[in-house]
This record gives C-alpha cells, structure tokens and sequence, in this order.
C-alpha cells in the first residue's frame, strides 16, 4: 500500500521532536540508561493520554490523526506556534489546497513602493524563496539579482552557491537554517510544487550541509529579526528586518530591513544609498517585466 507522502513526513517530523527532547523536560523520570537520546513513543503516547500502538501508527505514516489529537501531542512535544502549524498543515485532510501559479510575479504598484522606499532596503520573496522583486538600495546591500537567470534568482540557492552570501552574513549558518525552515513551511502547504521540491532535491545532492539541515525537519514562519552583516563598501551593519504580506497574493513577504536612528548602521545604510545612487544599480522594475 502506498501511503500518503503528506502523513510519511509528519511522522519525520514528530521523531526530530521527540529526539529533542529528555524525560525531565516533560517532568518524567529517566528511568535506566537510553541507547538513543530523546522521548520514547511510549513516553510521548503517555503524555498524549493515547496508547503506545496508535502513537506509532501516527509516527509510522500509516494513520490519520484529528486536529484534537495533534494538539495533544504537539502539547506533549512542547511544539511552539510554527511547530504546531506545520504539523495541522502536514496533518490536514480532506482538504483543498490553494492552486498555484507556477510563476509568481511582483505587480507594477508593489515595485513602484519598493522603488520609492530610497532609504530602505527591501525586496519580496516567493514561497520557494524566489527573489521576485527588489529596490535600488536592496542591490546595493546583497546583489543586483537581476544579472541571475530567474531559476537561481533562489535566496536560499544563493546561500549555498554565492561565496558573496557567506561572507555578507556574520550570521550565515543562522541565516540559512532559517531560510530552510521556512522553506520547509511553504511544502507543507504545496506538497505539489514541482519547482519546489526539485530545488530541495538539487540542494540536497549539491551541498551536505543542506542535506543535514533539511532532514532536522525545522520550521519557521517568515517573521521579523536582527542581522549582522558584513558589507564590502560600508563595513558592519545591524539590521534590524520585518516581513509584510502582499495583499494580492499572500505567498509574497515583502522583507524590509532598517537600522535604530542614530546608530552606526543608520549611517551606513545612508551612505550605502549615497553610493548607490552614484552607481545608479538597477532595480528589479528593470529587470523583470
């Protein structure tokens, strides 16, 4: 019988859960000496109030499990909000998911406010990550991403390809496990996404560290943060980032980065909007039509 890939990946994910955890962070005793770090399924099926053969029914990929049930077990796993997500969109049935467009775009008004924000870097991302449009001071602090083919116009590709993106990030490795996780959200939600999951499967053949992160099956919303960057031409930078939904099309974030008033940061992103101004980057209202 071939099971549901959906229900095979939400038992992956709840045994990287479990493994996080001891028995003492969930006031149980440790009882005789552990072969394996973590909860065992019994332990998890205690705290769930559900017995042990159904828990691993669930874990196994081989039953469906009730949004009730998930809430108790992700209450026995300690799942945070984006945890708990993940696991009802992994988990949902019967259920129609949004149809997609293979290619996302960003509209003319959107990339005309992105333009018109000169002292604010900012550009939107698709549900894979795509860079889909960008401002002139966004160029300035990453790339022009227009002089890259669309299909590796990626954020987190570009983490694992670019030596340029490693070395912008102070922060590279928290950078990228972030970008995976939330990578790891977005195919939940379209487990269809042909683009998607060849992109995953590429950087899982490509790089092994990619392969590693990916299998710890985290997950992430796009929020908001702080980063440290390394900028060749403005030195140290620490940005503050927030994301915004595109009211046309809730699968574009528009990620805008600024720096407290007054602080160094602050006046490096002037000057970078200075010197970018100076070698008049192009935006992506130039690039993508």
């Amino acid at each position: 019988m071939n099971r549901d890939p959906h229900l095979n990946e939400l038992g992956e994910f709840l045994k990287a859960r479990r493994a996080e955890l001891t028995p003492s962070d969930v006031g149980l005793r440790g009882g005789q000496r552990r072969r394996v770090s973590g909860l065992r399924r019994e332990e998890v099926a205690l705290l769930a109030a559900i017995s042990t053969e159904y828990y691993t029914r669930i874990e196994q990929g081989r039953l469906q499990a009730s949004v009730p049930l998930l809430n108790e077990i992700a209450r026995a796993l300690r799942l945070n909000a984006d945890q708990r997500t993940y696991l009802v969109e992994l988990a949902a049935k019967e259920r129609v998911r949004p149809a997609t467009a293979d290619r996302q775009q960003v509209d003319t008004q959107l990339q005309r406010m992105l333009d018109d924000l000169a002292a604010t870097p900012a550009f939107v991302i698709g549900r894979r990550t795509d860079i889909l449009g960008w401002n002139q001071l966004a160029a300035a602090l990453w790339t022009d991403f227009g002089r890259y083919p669309e299909p590796e116009r990626v954020f987190v590709r570009l983490l694992f390809t670019e030596p340029w993106m490693r070395a912008l990030y102070a922060d590279w490795e928290e950078v990228t496990r972030l970008a995976i996780a939330q990578l790891r959200m977005e195919s939940a939600r379209y487990p269809d996404d042909q683009r998607l999951n060849a992109l995953v499967e590429e950087l899982c053949v490509r790089d092994a560290q990619f392969r590693q992160w990916w299998t710890e099956h985290d997950v992430a919303m796009r929020g908001k943060g702080v980063k440290k960057l390394r900028h060749p031409v403005v030195g140290e930078l620490t940005l503050d980032w927030n994301t915004l939904s595109c009211g046309t099309d809730p699968d574009q974030h528009i990620i805008v980065w600024n720096a407290e008033p007054g602080s160094p940061s602050h006046d490096g992103l002037r000057l970078l909007a200075s010197w970018a101004a100076d070698q008049r980057s192009p935006t992506a209202s130039d690039t993508v039509k």
